[in-house]
């Protein structure tokens, strides 16, 4: 007979609930990531920058002299992050040059859950403050989807961005997938001081709910990545102190790293590459520039670290440090060399292959570091920062683009504070090391999903005993072409050819320019003394080896910057090849590739607008920043059309007289040349009369923004693209905005700008 049901609270008995709770004992983690820091900036490991919360970190916990990431910064995120190797969860490259094949698609399979889903499930709070950039470039838009932002990959919170860089001042931010501009109407805002605010703000806020619960906090700001941009008063922190020119700094900062026994006595300090030139052969008009833009860079760092300091004050208020695993990642690859050789003043200009005349950054001095541009230092600073290893950011053949100085701290269970630890270890260790801190196991099936096996090894055996043998005995390095394998205390490294500031040099595989070299660097800390003629053998081994591992991890195919992507292996566009859109008010913060492309083609604009304000003003429609753009705005009532050019060009073309009220069109026909990046002539319209044209000599040719500025109607977000306020939102009822696309790209054009938009990528990473 079937017991009757219990139909009273009083006649029924419940369930207790529980809550989730974390292994006893587990610590709290806080893993901080910088961008673009080479192993020689941090004055922790020698270098010229003072770093005091790097200092804390390691005098409290250890350093790491033989810690690698990947050369590049999306693929050491998602290694970070998964513990697996880059290609493996198809993280070969950026997302922004992502293609078909499995190892370089960007997305990131279920099998690779993250170890802030992994902590999460058991009984971790998880927050990710800062740079994201593992989200495949055509899901980042309002329509998303969302599974690959970081709120999709096992974070709580998410408070930062989704790409490779942004604006230190005017930052294309999200607080978790809805876009915000907290610095509208604060002149003291920078990004870095905002990401290390809300970082402390939520650590206290899950501890104050769940005081029993630990956190793991990822802080990864933008920073040191270019733009350049530093509060005011930090400006001037570095005047003078890099006079002598990078051949010196180099030397510096090799002979401090001696003398604290971060690099081995005997080490080499190797040779500047011939592509750089000399301080002396330096044109001494410009070192002016050279020398500004390495203070602004030093600042950066310095003022950076500042904000690390602020992280881990909040844990020692709160009572958390003891019980903190502290990781500090000094950079996700080495320094860049991306500012080519004279440096930049405006990345946009970079980015779409257009090197800036030296002339024009000595004029615009003053602007460096500030919003007024996007800086970014030369290639001689970035080598001197790499000292004492070969090369730097991309060239994961040799250390200079791979080893990257770590300091870790707990000091609840880490005994020899101060100590130097020299396993050979790499980023797909430190998700293992959290796993085996936290007393977690990783699972065999995440949300219904077989996982992939962890391919990192945990650092923690080498917590309590500095000579320990390495565990990690086997890595393989691929970025671009270039190209290294590690086994037992042998590197053999393949150079591909392709020096990172010139984008588009294509190099063939397996030919005359490339090289493989051995080095033992169990005796040859740099990469200085190679040893291929000497051990032919061992050499042919290695790279039988690397063939093998680049097999099991989805290294192949492999491809150079300037290979040519067919049909089926581009990725996918949001937009299908739309060649007309209408947008309202309701498309404000959308990225430049969730929009119809007006780039290299004739285009017809049409704003339906009804005037019932008396003080008509405002922005109608604008794509881009202060450095790059157009934007349609009405100043006292007259319709102004302005095309910015890498901030070096700007051509308006308005009205002489404000609109009446009652309905109106604006229209803006803009008549191509044809080619790429040529110029046109843009024609403005009200009610089919046309009022002003002007000549625009030349145009963007690839991208507007790589740092996050975004497609506006009714409002310009971010930095302004024209020489109006922020945001100047718009006082008349814009009923909608065409945009027409009026004429076909040929082949050619087209094909310069597929390269054109790797090239774009590679200067963004």
């Amino acid at each position: 007979m079937t017991e009757p049901v219990k139909r009273l609270f009083s006649e029924a008995t419940g369930t207790p609930l529980s809550l989730d709770q974390a292994p006893p004992g587990a610590p709290n983690v806080v893993v901080v990531l910088l961008d673009d820091v080479g192993f020689g900036s941090f004055s922790t490991f020698g270098g010229p920058i003072t770093t005091p919360a790097c200092d804390r970190v390691a005098a409290q916990g250890l350093r790491y002299n033989q810690f690698h990431t990947t050369a590049l910064c999306a693929p050491t995120r998602a290694s970070l992050l998964t513990g697996r190797n880059h290609h493996t969860v198809h993280m070969g490259c950026i997302t922004e040059v992502a293609n078909s094949f499995p190892g370089y698609d960007s997305i990131i399979p279920a099998e690779a859950a993250t170890v802030a889903e992994v902590l999460r499930s058991n009984g971790y709070t998880t927050g990710m403050f800062g740079k994201g950039h593992l989200t495949p470039r055509w899901e980042v838009g309002p329509a998303g989807p969302f599974d690959r932002w970081p709120t999709g990959l096992g974070f709580d919170r998410f408070y930062g961005f989704p790409g490779a860089e942004t604006s230190q001042f005017e930052p294309a931010l999200y607080d978790q997938t809805t876009p915000i501009e907290p610095y509208v109407g604060r002149e003291d805002y920078h990004l870095t001081e905002d990401l290390a605010e809300q970082s402390i703000n939520w650590m206290q806020q899950v501890k104050a709910h769940r005081p029993d619960r630990p956190f793991f906090c990822y802080f990864a700001p933008g920073a040191v990545h270019t733009p350049l941009q530093v509060p005011a008063d930090w400006l001037d922190q570095f005047a003078g102190q890099f006079d002598e020119g990078w051949d010196a700094l180099r030397q510096q900062i090799f002979e401090k790293q001696l003398t604290l026994g971060v690099i081995p006595a005997g080490t080499v300090n190797t040779p500047r590459p011939e592509e750089i030139p000399s301080w002396d052969e330096y044109p001494d008009r410009y070192k002016p520039v050279a020398r500004r833009l390495m203070e602004v860079f030093a600042a950066f760092l310095a003022h950076t670290d500042a904000q690390v300091g602020k992280l881990i004050d909040a844990l020692e208020t709160m009572g958390e440090w003891e019980n903190t695993l502290f990781v500090y990642v000094t950079g996700d690859n080495g320094a860049s060399a991306e500012g080519t050789i004279h440096g930049a003043w405006s990345a946009p200009s970079f980015q779409n292959g257009v090197h800036e005349d030296p002339e024009w950054l000595l004029e615009h001095m003053d602007d460096f570091g500030t919003a007024a541009c996007e800086c970014h230092y030369n290639v001689g600073w970035a080598w001197a920062q790499d000292a004492p290893f070969q090369w730097m950011k991309q060239v994961a053949s040799h250390f200079g683009g791979t080893r990257n100085a770590m300091a870790l701290s707990w000091p609840q269970r880490i005994t020899d504070a101060g100590g130097l630890r020299t396993q050979f270890h790499h980023v797909v260790d430190l998700a293992p090391t959290i796993y085996e801190a936290a007393g977690v196991k990783p699972p065999e099936v995440v949300n219904g999903v077989k996982q992939m096996p962890i391919e990192g090894t945990s650092m923690g055996y080498s917590f309590d005993e500095a000579t320990a043998v390495s565990k990690r005995t086997t890595q393989y390095f691929e970025i671009l072409g270039n190209r290294a394998i590690y086994h037992e205390g042998y590197i053999a490294s393949c150079f591909h050819g392709r020096v990172p500031w010139i984008r588009m040099a294509r190099q063939p595989f397996d030919g005359p320019q490339e090289k493989w070299e051995l080095y033992d660097i169990t005796t040859d800390f740099s990469q200085s003394h190679d040893l291929a003629k000497e051990q032919p053998e061992r050499l042919a081994e290695m790279k039988e080896l690397f063939d093998a591992e680049a097999r099991r991890n989805g290294v192949y195919p492999l491809s150079d910057p300037g290979d040519r992507l067919t049909a089926d292996t581009r990725p996918p566009s949001p937009l299908q090849g739309a060649k007309q859109a209408t947008y309202t008010t309701a498309h404000v913060r959308m990225p430049e590739g969730s929009v119809i492309d007006i780039k290299n083609r004739s285009f017809d604009l049409v704003a339906r607008l009804e005037v019932d304000a008396s003080d008509v003003e405002g922005v109608i429609v604008c794509q881009g920043g202060n450095l790059n753009g157009w934007t349609l705005y009405l100043q006292e009532g007259r319709p102004v059309y302005h095309y910015n050019l890498f901030g070096h060009q700007r051509t308006t073309v308005e009205a002489s007289e404000p609109l009446t009220p009652g309905p109106h069109e604006v229209r803006v026909f803009f008549d191509y040349d044809g080619g790429f990046g040529k110029g046109g002539t843009a024609h403005l319209f009200v009610d089919q009369e046309l009022l002003a044209s002007e000549r625009i000599e030349a145009t963007v040719p690839v991208v507007f923004s790589m740092s996050g500025e975004t497609f506006d109607v009714g409002v310009d977000t971010g930095a302004p693209v024209g020489l109006y306020p922020h945001l100047f939102p718009c006082t008349v009822t814009i009923k909608d905005v065409t945009i027409t696309l009026l004429d076909e790209i040929d082949a050619e054009t087209q094909q310069a700008i597929t390269e054109g938009v790797f090239k774009a990528a590679l200067a963004a990473q």
